[in-house]
């Protein structure tokens, strides 16, 4: 399955914004998927991941609260709902995919297979 990322920009601090991941060449509907990102000077980190049916969600405590994971397996998407972001949102924002035949999650970037190319969200103060 191969996964573009879209959505970012540069936004103010307070702004929302919706991050989008594409899926094609595979059935959504078969993968767990996750959000990462990565802001400069720092490793990636897990941000959130929802399982296939979208029934199980995690999120990284630094942003529950604030960041909504959701999917529309009819429209192979993924979303990332980010409300009033702050500065230190500030990074990539890579999606992922993993084929699974259970309700799993993931929290692991080891975990997934499949990474989209990143979108750059750039949040001023």
């Amino acid at each position: 399955v191969q996964l573009q990322a879209s959505g970012g920009g540069l936004v103010q601090a307070g702004d929302s914004l919706t991050l989008f991941c594409a899926a094609s060449g595979g059935t959504l509907s078969n993968y767990a998927m996750g959000w990462f990102r990565q802001a400069p000077g720092k490793e990636r980190e897990f941000v959130a991941t929802i399982s296939r049916a979208g029934t199980r969600k995690v999120y990284a405590d630094s942003v529950k609260g604030r960041f909504t994971i959701s999917r529309d397996n009819a429209k192979d998407t993924v979303y990332l709902r980010i409300l009033s972001v702050k500065p230190e949102d500030t990074a990539v924002y890579f999606c992922a995919a993993r084929s699974t035949v259970t309700g799993a999650y993931y929290t692991r970037d080891n975990d997934y297979t499949y990474w989209g190319q990143g979108t750059q969200v750039t949040v001023s103060s």
